[in-house]
C-alpha cells in the first residue's frame, strides 16, 4: 500500500507540474461510451493525455479518447477523464481505479460518472437515462481486496446510500424542468466483454437490477472507500428483455450513446453548476 501511496503522490505532482498554477478540482467526471462531448462545454480547459502520466494506464477501447481534462463548468473546477479503464481490457481493478484515486489526490470531493448500460426494466427503451440509485457488484472481485492503507480509506467502508441520494434527488428536478425522461434504478456490473445470454438477463431481472454494464462498479467502490460524493447516470444504449432478445453490436449501442449525447450533455451540465 506505501507503494500505492507514492505513485499517487508522483502522479500528482507530475500532473501539477504540468498545470501550473490550475485550480483544484471541485469534482471529477469520468465518461463513458460515446459520452464524451460534456468536455466540448468545458471552460478555460487545459488536456494531458494518459499516456503522459506517471503510473497512469492507458484506455484501449477505440470510443474512449484518452485524456485528462482540466478546466470550468459554471463556477466549479472540475477534471474529466475522457476515456475510462475497464476490467476486461485486462487490466487489474487497482489500475481500473487508479484514476479515482488520483482525482481524489488533487482535491475532488465529488465524482459524477457516466457510463452505457443495457434495458432489463420493461419500461426502459435505447436512448433512455437512468439515475443509478443503487448497484450490484456482479463481477466475481473487489479493488479493495488486500492490505489497506487507512490513509486512503477505511478498512471497512459503509455503503448504505452509495450513489447519493440527495444528488439523485437534484437530478430529477433538472430533468423535469428540462422536459427530460430521467428512471431511477439498480445498476448490474460485470466483466464483460460480451454481451449477456438471455438467462443471466432474467437472472439480473430476479435479483433487482434494473440496467448491465461493465464499469463503472470499481470506480464507485473505490470512490467511497476515498470519501468521494457519488452520482452516477447510465444510457439505456440497448433493450434486454430475455423474452423478445435481439442480437446487438458494440456499433448500435456506441450509436445510441451518441443519440442521447445532448440529453446527458443537458443534464450533468445543469447538475454540476448547482451542486
Amino acid at each position: 500500500m506505501h507503494e500505492l501511496k507514492n505513485k499517487i503522490n508522483e502522479t500528482t505532482k507530475f500532473i501539477k507540474d504540468e498545470l501550473g498554477h490550475m485550480p483544484k478540482p471541485d469534482i471529477a467526471i469520468i465518461l463513458g461510451t460515446g459520452l464524451g462531448n460534456l468536455t466540448g462545454k468545458i471552460e478555460d480547459r487545459r488536456n494531458i493525455e494518459y499516456w503522459k502520466i506517471p503510473h497512469f494506464p492507458v484506455s484501449t477501447v477505440k470510443s474512449h479518447k484518452g485524456e485528462l481534462v482540466f478546466g470550468r463548468i459554471g463556477n466549479k473546477n472540475i477534471v474529466a477523464m475522457e476515456g475510462r479503464l475497464h476490467y476486461y481490457e485486462g487490466y487489474s481493478l487497482d489500475e481500473v481505479t487508479y484514476p479515482v484515486r488520483v482525482v481524489k489526490a488533487l482535491g475532488a470531493g465529488t465524482l459524477v460518472v457516466s457510463n452505457a448500460a443495457g434495458g432489463m426494466n420493461p419500461r426502459f427503451k435505447a436512448g433512455d437515462l437512468m439515475a443509478i440509485a443503487d448497484h450490484i457488484n456482479f463481477m466475481g472481485v473487489n479493488p479493495l481486496m488486500g492490505p489497506n492503507d487507512d490513509s486512503l480509506g477505511p478498512r471497512f467502508p459503509d455503503f448504505c446510500d452509495l450513489y447519493d441520494p440527495k444528488l439523485v434527488e437534484l437530478a430529477g428536478t433538472i430533468a423535469k424542468e428540462e422536459g427530460l425522461n430521467l428512471h431511477k434504478g439498480v445498476y448490474v456490473g460485470v466483466t464483460g466483454p460480451n454481451l449477456e445470454t438471455r438467462a443471466e438477463y432474467k437472472l439480473f431481472q430476479i435479483i433487482g437490477a434494473d440496467a448491465v454494464g461493465m464499469s463503472t462498479v470499481p470506480e464507485v467502490i473505490v470512490a467511497r472507500h476515498a470519501g468521494l460524493r457519488i452520482f452516477g447516470i447510465s444510457v439505456i444504449t440497448d433493450v434486454c428483455l430475455p423474452e423478445t432478445l435481439k442480437p446487438c453490436n458494440i456499433d448500435e449501442i456506441i450509436r445510441a450513446a451518441n443519440e442521447a449525447e445532448p440529453k446527458l450533455t443537458k443534464l450533468i451540465y445543469t447538475l454540476i453548476e448547482r451542486i
